[in-house]
């Protein structure tokens, strides 16, 4: 589903929560806090009532994750009407492979949700292989990233959906 569609009206990061009880017409968005109006979750769907927190794939990043979903969710479901009730999403997984560099190195994307709400990604590259077809080059062995460079391919594909 799109953004902005008839089907799915999906806040991304830059929305804050009170920007999306209203404009999701979800109910009262003056009974928020002052803190909790600027508040952003990573995605929140107001047609399907679920938030998603992206977090690097590692303990200490799903543990943050689930803390920002509890405090997003309580915030929102005390201003929400009662059928309005959201909660963290689930069955939010896949992959996709990306060239930067010129295609100097395949790097994939991949995602999961473990538990409701929180949704972990994970960057892994595979190193040019000379004349090697870009099946072939998915089908090699991938490598880790580093923690600092996967929020550098982070920024990078960030920029990239914006364009």
């Amino acid at each position: 589903m799109r953004p902005g569609t008839a089907s799915s009206v999906v806040f991304l990061n830059t929305a804050s929560l009170s920007i999306i009880v209203k404009e999701g017409k979800l109910g009262e968005p003056e009974r928020l806090s002052k803190f909790v109006r600027l508040l952003r979750p990573d995605i929140t769907d107001t047609r399907l009532l679920v938030l998603f927190e992206l977090k690097p794939d590692d303990e200490e990043s799903r543990r943050e994750g689930r803390e920002q979903v509890e405090r997003y969710l309580a915030a929102l479901n005390e201003a929400v009407k009662p059928d309005k009730k959201l909660v963290g999403g689930i069955g939010f997984e896949g992959s996709l492979f990306l060239e930067f560099e010129n295609g100097g190195a395949l790097w994939k994307l991949s995602w999961r949700t473990p538990e409701p709400g929180v949704t972990l990604y994970r960057w892994s590259y595979r190193r040019k292989k000379p004349n090697a077809s870009w099946k072939e080059r998915a089908a090699q062995k991938e490598e880790e990233l580093p923690r600092e460079e996967v929020a550098q391919r982070g920024e990078s594909a960030g920029r990239l959906r914006r364009i």
